[in-house]
């Protein structure tokens, strides 16, 4: 184009880049901010490809497309990452506007480029803010999750020691109303029989002696009994109770079992034992004797005189299986659902003296020794348990 640089006062005072290209791609014109912008003389880019202006690993596509810009204005770099390169080699971030327009010397482009680096780090400093924005968003709602969390445990260990405290005090009371009778009832006849077994003595009645002396042997018995409940209670709670298993003879140590607790059975009545399959066991011999204890101590409490009792234990494909069975008074449906619980005492059994703690204390025992519990009854017919390790 056959003009003066000097001709035209906005091409030589405006603060963008301009550039003009021919149709070539050659840089035919260029005002005084691109040269300051990209670091040349104009004498030195003066007839080069604008692609002098870009860095090499784009250049080869740039010039590929070149052509299309010669058709309609078109801004660049709004939307993607375009670079320009300086004279001594710096990259830097830039947006384009292109003006093709037309004369009678042919077709050119005038491109007004800017220098976007400080919109660039500014956006840049932005997203950085913006990603420290979100990850002190997402870290202080983790920590106020967490403390939600941390109180919703709270609330529900206290709703758990509320409760905990509310069924401790209900244990109280109940042991408290519980005890004081069944403690008063053999003190009593304990205070009773041995006044009279003075009297019978003086009058050297010894039938008579020798019968308040086994009533007192009774009531010791039953507090013995009541005591024992309470402290394997006290122990199963605390969970002082853990299965330490150990290899024994189960017929043996059963039958001895029994044979102690012959002395204590009601007049008439008889306890009958039998084994099937393999006789050396790997179990924990004290919950095995509280368990048999316990059920065959009921069995004899609820049974009548010359009632009988049968024990029977089976050892088959690792399995060991208890039964104890009786002709007692038997559980009616109503009750039978309440049978483990604490304290509780079926209704044809408020006559006989107990804590009513025992099969609760022998659900836990199987519990701790990993065993179910199972049971048949029928009210006036008998019950019969089934521990199943």
């Amino acid at each position: 184009m056959n003009y003066s640089q000097n001709s035209d006062p906005l091409f030589l005072y405006a603060t963008e880049g301009i550039l003009v290209l021919d149709d070539k791609g050659e840089i035919i014109r260029m005002n005084p901010s691109a040269e300051k912008l990209f670091g040349y003389d104009k004498d030195e880019i003066l007839g080069q490809k604008v692609e002098i202006l870009i860095p090499q690993r784009y250049t080869e596509n740039h010039t590929a497309q070149r052509g299309g810009y010669n058709h309609k204005p078109r801004r660049m770099g709004g939307n993607l990452d375009l670079l320009a390169i300086k004279k001594d080699g710096v990259e830097f971030p830039v947006e384009i506007s292109l003006s093709p327009f037309k004369t009678n010397e042919g077709n050119f482009v005038i491109a007004f480029i800017s220098d976007i680096t400080a919109r660039k780090d500014n956006e840049k400093q932005q997203r950085e803010y913006s990603a420290e924005l979100k990850k002190q968003v997402r870290n202080r709602t983790l920590i106020l999750e967490e403390a939600i969390e941390e109180l919703e445990r709270t609330k529900t260990d206290l709703h758990k020691s509320l409760e905990k405290e509310r069924e401790l005090n209900e244990l109280k009371s109940r042991f408290l109303s519980m005890a004081s009778h069944e403690f008063r009832t053999p003190l009593t006849t304990m205070l009773s029989s041995l006044s009279l077994i003075t009297r019978y003595g003086e009058n050297k009645d010894l039938e008579s002696q020798t019968k308040h002396v086994n009533k007192l042997k009774s009531s010791i018995n039953n507090l013995t009994e009541i005591l024992n409940d309470f402290l394997s209670l006290a122990k199963l709670e605390e969970g002082k109770i853990i299965n330490d298993p150990s290899d024994f003879n189960l017929k043996t140590f059963i039958g001895d079992l029994l044979a102690d607790m012959q002395a204590t059975i009601k007049k008439n009545q008889k306890i009958e034992y039998t084994h099937v399959g393999e006789e050396a066991v790997f179990l924990d011999k004290k919950l095995i004797k509280n368990i048999l204890f316990n059920l065959v101590s009921n069995a004899m409490k609820y049974s009548h005189d010359g009632g009988g009792i049968w024990v029977s234990t089976l050892v088959e494909n690792s399995t060991v299986k208890i039964f104890v069975k009786d002709e007692g008074i038997g559980i009616n449906e109503e009750d039978q659902k309440h049978l483990f619980e604490r304290f509780f005492r079926g209704y044809n059994a408020t006559h006989i003296q107990g804590t009513g703690l025992g099969l609760s204390i022998v659900a836990k025992y199987a519990e701790v020794l990993d065993a179910s519990i199972d049971f048949e009854s029928e009210e006036n017919k008998g019950t019969e348990f089934t521990i199943t390790i």
